[in-house]
């Protein structure tokens, strides 16, 4: 039996990176899955090479979150993971002295507001059964402060907080619905590719950035993906307002070369 056989899921920002990822691997573990990006063009063409269905959706929106409850008015897995930077259009300033009011607010609508309407909409759509996990895609940026992406990291810390406030607000219903939070650091995705460009010294830029790592390497999605399926099994039942970091040992500490 595959592990999320019979079980509805909705993942959102999922026409790439890591939502990407965890949609592929739900539909391998036999869910039902539901893939939902606010770029609809991507979005139904990932769909249609993962073999699920596609539902558009901008998290910041009350409305579509109402369509999709229309559209899926009970699943048994959500997760949480559209979100932005607040650099997709360029470099702009977000630290704490120089950042718009406009661009700060623009990263939290999506991260935070998104996260938010995501898992109201996990609770009514779950609560019927009494039963449901919950997945919010936070960031090890979520745990440490970040001077030049501060909305962003504050985004991600009230995710983590959010988490717990949720998974705390089920629990005292009496109802089995989980939330937990996933913590990943350098994961490899598009993000990262205008740092990294295609030219000769890509591998190089590529060891710098993970030089603090104790792995030494850059995740990927379909590490983030197995973690996923772990929450949104009943392998985990209960693993409830818990956090899991995906860093390669990047916050456990310093770490000592082998000699």
């Amino acid at each position: 039996m595959q592990r999320l056989e019979n079980k509805t899921c909705v993942v959102t920002g999922a026409a790439r990176g890591i939502g990407r990822a965890i949609a592929e691997r739900f539909q391998q573990e036999g869910a039902m899955v539901v893939l939902t990006d606010i770029d609809g063009e991507e979005g139904a063409s990932c769909a249609a090479r993962i073999g699920c269905r596609f539902v558009p959706l901008d998290v910041r929106e009350e409305g579509d979150w109402l369509a999709l409850a229309r559209a899926v008015p009970v699943c048994d897995v959500v997760v949480n993971n559209a979100g932005v930077t607040g650099f997709e259009k360029g470099m702009v300033a977000h630290d704490p002295e120089t950042a718009s009011l406009e661009d700060w607010r623009a990263v939290h609508r999506v991260n935070l507001d998104g996260t938010f309407l995501g898992c109201r909409y996990a609770i009514n759509a779950m609560k019927a059964a009494g039963a449901g996990s919950i997945i919010n895609i936070s960031s090890r940026s979520g745990l440490v402060g970040i001077p030049m992406a501060a909305a962003y990291a504050s985004s991600k810390a009230a995710i983590r907080n959010h988490t717990k406030t949720v998974a705390l607000y089920c629990a005292s219903r009496g109802w089995k619905i989980r939330c937990n939070s996933l913590h990943p650091a350098a994961i490899l995705t598009d993000i990262w590719e205008p740092m990294l460009g295609d030219g000769p010294d890509r591998e190089t830029r590529m060891q710098s950035l993970v030089a603090d790592t104790p792995l030494k390497r850059f995740g990927m999605p379909e590490e983030v993906a197995a973690i996923a399926v772990l929450l949104a099994s009943d392998e985990a039942p209960y693993m409830t307002g818990s956090e899991i970091n995906l860093d390669g040992g990047l916050l456990a500490g310093s770490a000592v070369a082998p000699g």
